[in-house]
């Protein structure tokens, strides 16, 4: 209930976005210089917090340092050249999961009680699964600086290439150990513009059997494996249709979706499309120059292959491709919008494996399937990201 309920506890921030004081590296040469002497690498400390940031010290927290990220945040293997690989607690031969597997794995060992993360295509989601945790990616809209009113597809840049999204496909989020610390965390990451969007207060203070109230009688659509499309490991559907089946004890109804509801080809498509795009522009800003020197400047500097990998595919893409895919995407927002006509919540696998050996830099196989990209192993996290 107070402003400052975070005073005196110390956090970390994810090592994607700023904290005065610290360097941001996001586990990526580019942005650093390594001295051969000392075999270390030195990267500028950053001079101003990202907005949310600010609103957790203004809470109270105080930072003390950075949570490890895949390189750039492209994976959900929390590894890199700068600071190594993040091993999962539970069993420190696994994966931690990622892209905020640093995060995760800092929570699961008890260095901290609640913290920020960030998710694309599961970043939250994934980690919280495989550490014991509770991670949520909020609507999108709600934790941008700036209002979100492009609702259609317009034409935003003159660069035949560079085009604006009409909605965010990335967003801040809060990960910890308990539901009442994501109330607390989400309040205070809010933008101040939107704080009435979400009030803590109004959950934390109602009792068990008043929150029991709430999902009474709700319909919950178990979307399983995408009607058999998405390959799983043995025992992960199992398991989360366990997990959902202690809501029927509050008389919630859980009923399996057997058929797609969308092709999850096209959604696939759709997604590794614009990611790609995003991906490459946004390094072709931050390093700037011409956008033929962007691909040769990463591979210079060792950039990791998965990288170069989508921005090989998004130095090719034009402007027709992108509207084609968001076009896919609002197809499939327009379908799931009418489903929760039907039901009141959907629910999906937060991965389609179970933590993998830390060694490894992806699963190459999941049930006999081979994963014909880096990130194929997360394409359940497709449909809620391009929700």
């Amino acid at each position: 209930k107070n402003n400052d309920w975070l005073r005196g506890i110390p956090m970390a921030i994810k090592d994607l976005e700023d904290a005065q004081g610290f360097p941001t590296t996001k586990g990526c040469p580019i942005y650093g210089t390594y001295n051969v002497e000392s075999t270390s690498w030195h990267f500028d400390n950053q001079t101003e917090d990202a907005p949310y940031v600010h609103r957790l010290r203004k809470a109270g927290a105080i930072i003390i340092g950075k949570t490890n990220t895949p390189e750039l945040g492209a994976g959900c293997h929390s590894y890199n050249l700068i600071f190594g690989t993040t091993v999962n607690p539970m069993d420190m031969s696994k994966a931690a999961g990622g892209s905020s597997g640093g995060a995760g794995a800092a929570l699961a060992s008890y260095m901290f009680c609640a913290l920020d993360g960030s998710d694309m295509m599961g970043s939250l989601r994934n980690p919280a699964g495989w550490n014991s945790l509770y991670s949520l990616r909020p609507t999108v809209e709600w934790m941008e600086e700036e209002q979100v009113v492009d609702d259609e597809l317009v034409d935003n840049y003159a660069d035949d290439h560079n085009v604006k999204m009409p909605w965010p496909m990335s967003t801040i989020g809060p990960i910890g150990r308990c539901p009442e610390d994501l109330a607390l965390m989400l309040q205070t990451m809010i933008p101040a513009g939107r704080a009435e969007l979400f009030d803590a207060a109004s959950i934390l203070d109602q009792s068990s059997e008043q929150l029991s109230q709430i999902v009474k009688g709700k319909t919950v659509g178990w979307l399983a494996d995408w009607g058999g499309e998405y390959p799983m490991e043995a025992g992960v559907l199992q398991q989360c249709r366990e997990s959902l089946d202690i809501f029927t004890k509050g008389n919630v109804d859980i009923e399996c979706v057997a058929t797609p509801l969308f092709s999850s080809k096209e959604l696939w498509d759709a997604w590794i499309t614009i990611r790609s795009h995003l991906i490459f522009n946004s390094l072709h800003e931050q390093i700037g120059g011409d956008r033929c020197d962007v691909l040769q400047t990463l591979k210079e500097r060792g950039v990791k292959a998965e990288v170069i990998y989508e921005c090989e595919r998004g130095i090719k893409l034009t402007k027709e491709q992108i509207h084609d895919r968001l076009r896919t995407v609002q197809a499939w927002s327009t379908c799931a919008e009418n489903e929760f006509g039907r039901y009141d919540f959907l629910a999906l696998p937060s991965s389609q494996t179970y933590p993998f050996d830390a060694s490894l830099d992806w699963p190459k196989t999941i049930a006999g399937t081979k994963m014909d990209t880096y990130h194929r192993w997360m394409e359940v996290m497709v449909p809620a990201t391009v929700t």
